[in-house]
This record gives structure tokens, sequence and C-alpha cells, in this order.
């Protein structure tokens, strides 16, 4: 990665730091924050607004609005999320948990923040709030269920892989009947190929997988049931690519993508386990990487 300043790659290791972290000790995380101060707890969110000063001074675009906006999320849904554990200990699902996965999901689905970053950087926007996220609904709410634990499994693969082989007949013959894909073949070589579907699972199917599956599949199970919360979610899943590959409201893909979300969401359920639905998600979107 040549053309990236070291501040911005030093941004990134700090934030990738943070989502690593929890993915292999989130438990551990979670007990160690529960045993601090409550103003500290809710505090030490603020300094996830380090990734975005190292870049924006050094790149000479900070803005003090922005820096406010940083610090003060990740502590707002902190806070949001220390009351939600108080009203709703038993975890149904408060109106703060909604608040919260709305605001997020439209931030990074809309890009509301990524302006503040420059071109090429904007990615650092949605890592960081994976990591507010993350601090908020694992460390400070405690939630239950969600399966972001990246100590891989057999069963993992096993349950991925196989909901691969059940969706790919189906999203063929319905994505070339609705004219949404056109073969084609961009075969790298065998290394470009692994670092390709690794980059796609850590950075497209997990942070999607954590927030549809582990928080909003996981947490309307617990009010409308669990095949309910499978549709719920995948339509929800579905939705949030309206705007992809296209500047209108992108209907083959929003259809294409619910249906992705039911398989999606199967290998989640079958365990809780996010990497398992991040396996078939990563092999869903590489493949279609290299042949579609």
């Amino acid at each position: 990665m040549p053309n990236v300043p070291p501040l911005a790659l030093a941004a990134f290791a700090l934030e990738l730091a943070v989502a690593v972290a929890f993915g292999f000790a989130a438990e551990r995380i979670a007990r160690a924050v529960g045993r601090w101060p409550v103003a500290l707890r809710i505090a030490l969110p603020g300094i996830f607004v380090m990734p975005y000063l190292l870049v924006s001074i050094s790149q000479h675009i900070f803005e003090f609005e922005w820096c406010a906006l940083y610090a003060l999320v990740p502590i707002a849904i902190a806070w949001l999320l220390f009351r939600a554990a108080r009203v709703d200990p038993e975890q149904h699902g408060n109106w703060r948990d909604w608040f919260i996965l709305l605001v997020l999901g439209l931030a990074v689905d809309l890009r509301w923040f990524e302006s503040a970053w420059p071109s090429g950087l904007r990615a650092l926007n949605e890592l960081l709030l994976v990591d507010a996220g993350l601090y908020g609904f694992l460390a400070i709410r405690q939630l239950n269920g969600a399966g972001f634990d990246f100590h891989l499994r057999w069963s993992d693969w096993k349950t991925g892989l196989r909901e691969l082989l059940f969706f790919a007949p189906l999203v063929l013959v319905l994505g070339l009947a609705l004219g949404f894909i056109h073969p084609h073949r961009n075969l790298p070589g065998m290394g470009s190929a692994i670092v390709r579907w690794l980059a796609i699972f850590l950075f497209t199917a997990a942070p999607e997988e954590l927030f549809f599956r582990a928080w909003v599949q996981n947490l309307l199970e617990r009010r409308i049931g669990r095949w309910s919360a499978l549709i719920v979610a995948s339509i929800l899943f579905g939705l949030s690519h309206f705007n992809k590959r296209s500047a209108h409201f992108n209907w083959r893909y929003v259809v294409l993508a619910t249906i992705a979300g039911i398989f999606y969401g199967r290998a989640w359920r079958e365990n809780r386990r996010v990497p398992a639905s991040t396996i078939t998600h990563a092999s869903v979107d590489w493949i279609w990487s290299l042949w579609f």
C-alpha cells in the first residue's frame, strides 16, 4: 500500500486492533470493562476519535465539528446502551438498542460521515463505527447470543459452506433470469484469489454479519421469534443494498440480497456464530467477483 500515508496506516491499525480484540476476547473485555467505574466505562470510547485525528491532521483537513462527532458518538452509544442494560436486563430489546442500530445502519448505508475523510480512506469511517458498536453492545450492553467469536471451528466451515451450496443454484438461476448477473471470467492467481477472499471476509462480510445477524436478527428473535426474525432481518439486509451498483433504487439487488440474507441468517443461527455466516457471505461475494 505505497500510496497510503503512514499515519493513515496507523489509524487503520488502531481501528482493526479494536475489532480483532473483540473478535478473540469479547467476554474477557466485557468482564474487565464491567469492573470499571461507570464514568470511565462510558467515557472511554471517546478515544475512538484518535484515527480521525491522525488522518485529518496529517492530511490538513481537520474540522472541529467532525472531531466532536467522532468523540461524542461512541460515548453516546455507550451511555444509551448502559441505560438499556439497566432497564432491560433480560435483553428483550429496548428502544435504545433499535435507535443505535438505526443510526449506525443509516450512517453507513447513506454515507453520512464519509465526507470527513480523504478519498480512498473513507472505509476508516465504517470501521470506526464498527468499533463503537462493538464496545457498546458487547462491553457495555453485554448482549448475549451474538456469536462474534473468531476462534474458527470446523462447524463454522461446515455450516457456512453448506449454506453456500444451498444458495448458489438459486442465485444463479434467479440472477440470470433477472438480468442482474452476466457471466465472465476474472481469475487471478491462487495467491491473489486467497487474499481477495480474506479481504472480503474481514472488511465486507464480517461487519455486515455483525450488524444484521449478531445485533439485528439476534434482538428481533427475542421479540418476534426465530423465523420472523430471519425474514425481517433478511429484508432489512436486502434493502440496505438499494443504492449499490446503481444511481437509483436497485430492486434486483435488493431481491437477491434479501434471499442471500436468509441463507446467511440460517448459517448464523444454527450455532449463533458470526464466523459461519461470514464464511457464506464472503464466499458468495468472492465467487461473484470472479465469475459475475
